[in-house]
């Protein structure tokens, strides 16, 4: 997630219509359950876009009301291509989230997509079950990552999209002298900023490739230069897409009385009143994402108050990415750390799921602590934004790109340096309400002007227009 991630809010959206027409009825209470199972136990994440047939449709005449113009997307020219999504896995986390939200866009133009996953489990396991199951269902064609199918797809397509530095293996160990033919018409979509992904293994052929799209200014000027002094490589031309909210999203975040409803349940449900003061990280429960050195200033923020002696309502840490079934020494740490300093009353960890919309709905402020050199760009900074969240980050990648200091939140270091920043960045939007709800609202103001499913779309169009012209213009000579 934050890479992102959620809920599909269309299937939000259909269920929500259907209790606005029950709430006159059936009690509240029978009400707010049914909304909120229906955004709970849906298998479908809220990154992942509805099928945009609906506000792109074949036949407008049928569906659209007297007088009113259909908007066309800017993606109406990828209909009838054929296009190859090559994933290095099938996950939760925001690299594959993305690539299928394309998979989507494209589909809803009438575009022809067919899915790879090139690390594909053994055994099916229930998320890549869900996943698969959701491309099925919007049209996307998901085949085996070896054999012939995937090379003559490979060959065939008008555009093939690798996703994420990793997914580079795939070229040698599957098309093999193949390869060439190929190269001339992928646009390579990067997302990592870590330095073990600088290997000759994954990227000896990103010089070769048509283009290279990458979600912030920083990361590709990171790119750039470690291909050059690392590995001796250029880069290709390369493209700076900053990523967008979908449309269902923002139906949300804009429609108060499901916010309050959702704000309800959740609060309820994590046993805080409304007037406590919720500050949450959500992301997965990894180091890098730094949720323990969240925690530590979560801490270093209550002694603050409590040296200070302010009246505050309660203030409380919410870690929405938990996973205990996996048993691993950094969640272990966390709670541990959450025991040792007797604060489990204000800690609340919540397990990873698909659905991050309640929870936006639900908290005050989002934490947005990722280390070392941030997160490419962190889409669940922008879902925050669009809920009128400010955000306290790291002045680290991508997240400099979204968040303006002072304004729409506040930075800090990333490192043991940032933990009394961020601890009184804490207190700061605790004790002044009014900057906490200015900022949120600046942030809402800069979605709006930015962040949203239509920039997103005009964004990645001149991409996909440019790889097709010099994928064209190889193939005439």
């Amino acid at each position: 997630m934050a890479k992102h991630s959620s809920v599909a809010m269309a299937l939000f959206r259909k269920r929500w219509l259907t209790v606005v027409a029950l709430l006159v009825m059936v009690s509240v209470t029978t009400a707010i359950a049914f909304i909120v199972r229906a955004s709970l136990e849906s298998s479908c994440d809220c990154r992942l876009y509805a099928t945009n047939q609906k506000r792109y449709n074949a036949s407008p005449e049928l569906t659209k009301p007297i007088g009113v113009a259909v908007t066309q997307s800017p993606l109406s020219f990828m209909k009838s291509r054929l296009v190859l999504l090559v994933s290095h896995e099938l996950s939760l986390s925001g690299g594959p989230l993305l690539l299928m939200e394309l998979a989507f866009l494209l589909r809803g133009v009438g575009a022809e997509v067919c899915w790879i996953t090139n690390q594909r489990p053994s055994e099916t396991n229930n998320i890549v079950y869900s996943l698969e199951h959701k491309m099925l269902h919007r049209g996307v064609q998901v085949v085996s990552a070896k054999g012939q199918e995937a090379i003559d797809t490979a060959l065939k397509a008008d555009l093939v999209v690798l996703n994420t530095a990793v997914a580079g293996k795939w070229l040698d160990a599957v098309l093999k002298e193949h390869v060439s033919e190929v190269l001339p018409k992928v646009l390579w979509w990067i997302h990592e900023m870590r330095g073990h992904y600088f290997s000759l293994d994954y990227v000896k052929h990103l010089p070769y490739v048509a283009g290279a799209m990458i979600d912030s200014h920083v990361t590709a000027e990171y790119w750039k230069n470690r291909t050059q002094e690392r590995l001796r490589i250029k880069m290709p031309k390369t493209h700076v897409v900053h990523l967008g909210n979908s449309n269902e999203l923002m139906e949300i975040a804009e429609d108060s009385v499901a916010k309050r409803i959702l704000r309800e349940h959740v609060r309820e449900s994590l046993g805080v009143r409304n007037e406590d003061i919720l500050f949450s990280l959500i992301n997965s429960v990894t180091r890098g994402k730094g949720q323990d050195l969240f925690l530590r200033s979560f801490y270093e923020s209550l002694q603050i108050i409590q040296e200070r002696k302010l009246q505050l309502p309660s203030i409380h840490a919410v870690v929405v990415g938990s996973d205990m079934t996996s048993h691993s020494k950094f969640e272990t740490e966390l709670r541990n750390f959450v025991i040792s300093k007797k604060i489990q009353n204000y800690v609340h960890f919540v397990n990873k799921t698909l659905t991050v919309a309640p929870y936006l709905a639900a908290v005050d402020v989002l934490v947005q602590n990722s280390q070392a050199r941030g997160e490419c760009f962190g889409r669940i900074t922008i879902e925050a934004m669009a809920f009128q969240l400010p955000v306290l980050g790291t002045a680290a990648g991508g997240t400099q790109e979204i968040v303006t200091n002072g304004t729409t939140g506040l930075l800090h270091p990333v490192g043991k340096e940032g933990i009394m920043p961020l601890a009184k960045n804490i207190v700061r939007l605790a004790t002044h309400v009014e900057r906490r709800l200015t900022m949120g609202k600046k942030g809402y103001e800069k979605v709006k002007e930015t962040f949203l499913e239509h920039h997103m779309e005009e964004r990645i169009a001149g991409v996909l227009k440019d790889v097709l012209q010099k994928a064209m213009e190889h193939q005439r000579t």
